[in-house]
């Protein structure tokens, strides 16, 4: 299977080119040349297998030039019980009469990001090695707070890489920056920048689109990748749990084989949501996605009306991972819709330069036959937050609590039963002064201070990595300015 570029389909190459690239040179993203389907009877073979085996299954599917053995090796690797405190890797939690909660952060970090960057360096080094690539490589992220701690812990002290974080210095939790500017490993460093996560997304796309810095770099002996969404290896294996939930609602008889279910995503980059898309084209019995966006409701009004326009208010919010206008994997639908080249060219272009893009009408029947979307404030996602616990006894993060909370907006409006699955994509732990807040109770500390504060109100023990947070002392301070990206980079490599 061959992959293309969203912006030019001329641009074909295999997928371990793909993964070591991140990114095209035009500024396109990598998608696969076709999507594979599975019977119902290979979804139902998945069921007997473990989240690991699962993920064999599923990725080879879009990897022909890695071999099914170390695709196992690395999923093993990858998903071991020394890194993820849960036998089930991604457990399904049921809350309630057809409400399924997806926790998706019992590996290291404590985020949804770990089931795809634990796998990434993997991918990553493997891809090096099938592509002949002699050069060091250096991963550059730009992250709105779990993608950098996942990104740095999975490619801690790999060997012949180099990986350097920038994250907004006011966009993230107390306890996200602890845990990126904490960071261990000789190949690190963390920046942050005066800006949104947009700006550090905007600034890290153009490193990458920079011809100059490109050819500087490689007599130096560097070539650059991505570990953010824009990576296809970063996004493959996200399609992996949306089938795992599916077959444990199967073997818990929670649903029949071939019912249709819903997912509902908090949704910053689209990166998440995007993956059960996948999963949809795939075969998975999936009725609806449901996109859910905080008070930074870009996506919503572009569900609802056709029109992306990042040209509003930005919004610092309870849920930082969200605090985004300018969502990237939005490029890959549009790009399965069109089909890659000169219109998503043209679309991408407006977005860079106008600030905005209109879809038309037929394209956003189509999208609304999938998606629906909505959004939630701060307050309405304390009170879900408060609510889930006191009647259900379920400690939920911020994120999650917007996506719980979108569901049941969206369920009041259309009368939908379909049982549902939301994706919770973070701890309760990393976001302590919001979720206690919402709990009613004081914080006047600090975040990392607030762990143990949080577990002895609730009862619920906090995971180890962030427990293990206490007294932890940065060792990262830099903060650079949005046009000192490059520079950065610069530095870091010389």
């Amino acid at each position: 299977m061959k992959y293309y570029s969203t912006r030019d389909r001329s641009v074909k190459i295999t997928a371990a080119e793909a993964i070591a690239m991140g990114l095209s040179r035009e500024g396109g993203l990598f998608v696969p040349e076709t999507v594979p389907t599975l019977t119902s009877e290979e979804i139902a073979a998945l069921c007997a297998l473990d989240y690991r085996e699962r993920a064999v299954r599923i990725m080879k599917l879009f990897l022909e030039d890695y071999s099914e053995e170390e695709l196992r090796d690395f999923a093993n690797a990858a998903y071991s019980r020394e890194k993820f405190d849960s036998d089930a890797v991604a457990p399904v939690v049921k809350l309630g009469e057809g409400e399924y909660i997806l926790e998706l952060w019992h590996g290291p970090t404590c985020a949804f990001k770990d089931m795809a960057l634990q796998m990434l360096p993997h991918l990553l080094t493997a891809a090096l090695k099938k592509t002949g690539e002699d050069k060091r490589v250096c991963i550059l992220v730009a992250t709105s707070g779990d993608t950098g701690k996942a990104a740095l812990e999975g490619f801690r002290d790999v060997e012949c890489a180099k990986i350097l974080v920038f994250y907004p210095r006011d966009g993230v939790s107390e306890v996200q920056k602890l845990q990126m500017t904490s960071q261990e490993g000789g190949n690190v460093f963390v920046s942050a920048i005066e800006g949104n996560f947009d700006d550090a997304q905007t600034g890290v796309k153009e490193i990458f689109s920079s011809e100059e810095l490109r050819k500087e770099l490689e007599k130096k002996g560097w070539f650059l990748s991505s570990a953010n969404s824009i990576n296809w290896g970063r996004l493959l294996p996200q399609i992996v749990y949306y089938f795992s939930a599916y077959c444990d609602l199967i073997n818990a008889g929670e649903i029949e084989p071939g019912e249709k279910i819903n997912f509902s995503v908090p949704t910053g980059n689209f990166g998440d949501i995007l993956a059960g898309y996948y999963a949809k084209k795939m075969g998975l019995p999936v009725a609806r996605l449901i996109c859910a966006s905080n008070k930074n409701d870009v996506l919503t009004d572009f569900f609802r009306t056709g029109e992306y326009n990042r040209l509003r208010p930005f919004y610092e919010t309870i849920s930082p991972s969200m605090d985004i206008l300018i969502s990237s994997n939005l490029e890959r639908l549009l790009s399965d819709l069109y089909g890659s080249g000169e219109k998503v060219s043209e679309l991408m272009g407006s977005l860079r330069s106008d600030g905005r893009y209109e879809i038309d009408a037929e394209t956003l029947e189509r999208i609304g036959s999938v998606f629906s979307a909505g959004s939630l404030d701060d307050e309405s996602a304390k009170a879900v937050i408060r609510d889930t616990f006191r009647e259900k006894g379920y400690l939920m993060d911020t994120h999650t609590a917007v996506a719980f909370g979108v569901t049941k907006e969206y369920r009041e409006k259309t009368g939908d039963e379909t049982k549902t699955v939301t994706l919770s994509t973070a701890s309760p732990f990393k976001f302590t002064p919001a979720v206690l807040k919402a709990l009613g109770e004081p914080c006047e500390k600090p975040g990392p201070e607030l762990i143990g504060v949080l577990s002895e109100v609730t009862g619920v023990p906090a995971p180890r990595p962030l427990a293990d947070l206490a007294g932890r002392k940065a060792r990262f301070t830099f903060c650079a300015k949005k046009t000192e990206l490059t520079e950065t980079v610069r530095n870091f490599l010389s």
